[in-house]
């Protein structure tokens, strides 16, 4: 089963969508956690939300407790949600993007995926990642083309896996196989 906390954003319901052709999935709001559920899932997914990753100190609180026992999985709040777990700064950019398409690349050789693959995903977030960064096990493993924004991490010992940009948008091919890739792993 997969539990996905929900951050109260309009994409969640496509994360849902995205998720259930590989498994069960249980979606509950983020201040409204069914723990019978949510002990008993194999994969949490933290949702896409607005606001800042510590606006959410319940997200933060069952990251911390899971870390290393399931398979974990952020997308873009959720991305931001568990590098603030790891001590990150996240910080507003320059540039907003909503709605918007970049290609990214692989550029890691220990990533799930092939080092210089390019995708092209959708982008909603005001957001990002500010580097350096360092987190024992985390790998920065995929950039956007044009800026280097970190758009992806991998954590393959503790199986935490994170996206900035969004795998279920239209804007995003192959999202289905990313997804995929990360529950296979």
């Amino acid at each position: 089963m997969i539990y996905i906390i929900d951050h109260q954003d309009s994409f969640t319901h496509n994360v849902v969508h995205q998720f259930e052709e590989f498994d069960e999935v249980v979606c509950t709001n983020f201040n409204k956690i069914n723990k019978n559920k949510l002990n008993k899932a194999e994969v949490i997914v933290f949702s896409p939300g607005h606001g800042a990753p510590k606006d959410y100190p319940l997200s933060s609180k069952i990251y911390k407790q899971f870390k290393g026992q399931k398979k974990i999985i952020g997308i873009c709040l959720g991305f931001q949600q568990i590098l603030y777990c790891e001590n990150a700064k996240i910080i507003e950019q320059k540039k907003i993007y909503h709605g918007y398409q970049s290609k990214i690349t692989v550029t890691s050789s220990n990533s799930l995926f092939k080092k210089n693959s390019k995708f092209d995903v959708g982008r909603y977030h005001s957001l990002k990642l500010q580097e350096p960064f360092v987190a024992k096990n985390f790998e920065i493993t995929m950039r956007c083309a044009i800026s280097k924004v970190a758009m992806a991490f991998e954590n393959n010992k503790d199986k935490i896996y994170g996206f900035q940009f969004h795998p279920e948008s239209f804007l995003t091919t192959n999202g289905n196989l990313l997804i995929k890739k990360i529950l296979s792993a």
